[in-house]
């Protein structure tokens, strides 16, 4: 017996892609494999390499905030000032559709 895996879309506006993924895909890993840039330069020079500590890798989300895992521990202290509707990149789980915008 085979278990189906579903699938799921991102779209990242600034870029005008769509990546197709995985449900439980990391969205850092997944924006990264299909050429999404998600650091500005400090982020390009001084990012963790999506362990969780720099916070470089932020992003917007758009819509389907519903279908991401919630946020970590880490991100609630790192976004502490920051709106809802951010977060790293590197701690977001995607199980559903959403639409991002990258270095809000």
């Amino acid at each position: 017996m085979t278990t189906a895996r579903t699938t799921t879309a991102i779209q990242f506006i600034k870029e005008g892609k769509e990546v197709i993924v995985a449900d439980g895909a990391n969205l850092r890993q997944k924006a990264l494999d299909a050429g999404v840039d998600l650091y500005t330069l400090g982020g390009k020079l001084m990012n963790c390499g999506g362990y969780g500590q720099c916070g470089t890798c932020l992003v917007e989300v758009v819509e389907g905030m519903e279908n991401l895992s919630p946020r970590t521990a880490f991100e609630e202290r790192k976004l502490r000032r920051k709106p809802a509707s951010y977060r790293l990149a590197c701690q977001t789980l995607v199980n559903g559709s959403v639409v991002i915008k990258t270095k809000p």
